[in-house]
This record gives structure tokens, C-alpha cells and sequence, in this order.
């Protein structure tokens, strides 16, 4: 089974496939509904100069998330 790595942890410009996602938080809700769901690919775009927040592309267009909602999202790396 391949490594889950925080999306936080991603380096920019690399894919992944988001694995898991927490099922409770307004934040995560929201996120749900927007479409970044567990199997969604995502390619994270760039970050602030201090890491936070970080941009990542996903069913061809742009969000911006803070990092400590990415902390929970963990991905695969293409």
C-alpha cells in the first residue's frame, strides 16, 4: 500500500489522489461540496512564502485552503 502524506506536505507542483478526509467540521463540509472527495486528483499549485495558505487545482479550477485544514487531508502522491 502506497504512503499517505498530509496534503500540507506536498511539494509544489506534484499530484496526488486525496485517500482520506475527516467526515466532521464545517470546514470539511463545505470542502465535500465543493467536489475534493476521497479519489478526487488534485496538483498543488504553489503555497504563501510562510506555507500557509497553499493553492491546489482540482476539477479544473483553483482553491485556496489553510494549511491546518490541509494537515487533515491525507493524500497519495502520484
Amino acid at each position: 500500500m502506497a504512503e499517505l502524506t498530509p496534503l500540507s506536505s506536498l511539494a509544489v507542483g506534484a499530484s496526488a489522489v486525496v485517500r482520506e478526509f475527516p467526515k466532521q467540521g464545517v470546514a470539511f463540509l463545505r470542502l465535500r461540496e465543493m467536489g475534493l472527495l476521497p479519489g478526487t486528483s488534485l496538483t498543488l499549485v504553489r503555497t504563501a512564502p510562510m506555507g500557509d495558505p497553499l493553492e491546489i487545482k482540482f476539477r479544473g479550477y483553483n482553491l485556496t485552503l489553510r494549511k491546518t485544514e490541509a494537515d487533515f487531508i491525507l493524500v497519495e502522491a502520484k
